[in-house]
């Protein structure tokens, strides 16, 4: 998590809440409290955090253990995904900002909800 708190300093507090909360244990939690605060400063008219954020999440695709990968990918983008839809906001605002291996697995999670075959390695 601390490399997506570095490329997103405004959600330390809410981190910091999590930690208190739930230790360290349940980080998918915590995907998804950080896709909700992307999209509270989406809404705030803000999205200059979203390039850190984007680098952040190519990184983790990138130099990650398979493990990583795979939270970098169901926790983080689906999270987004997941958040702003049923929030009402379009993720592409998030997405547009992707870079591509980030970009293939948020394709192929886009794929796989709309019921196409995905391969593995689309997936990150």
């Amino acid at each position: 998590m601390e490399v997506l708190i570095e490329s997103c300093p405004s959600f330390r507090p809410l981190w910091a809440a999590h930690l208190a909360k739930w230790g360290n244990d349940v980080l998918y939690i915590a995907a998804g409290e950080f896709a909700g605060h992307l999209l509270t400063v989406y809404r705030a008219g803000g999205d200059s955090p979203f390039p850190h954020v984007a680098l952040a999440v190519e990184r983790l695709h990138i130099d990650g253990s398979p493990w990583v990968k795979e939270f970098a990918t169901v926790g983080v983008l689906e999270g987004v995904q997941n958040v702003w839809a049923n929030g009402g906001e379009d993720p592409e605002h998030f997405g547009a900002h992707l870079l591509p291996e980030s970009r293939r697995a948020w394709d192929a999670l886009n794929a796989f909800w709309r019921g196409e075959k995905v391969n593995d390695a689309e997936t990150g």
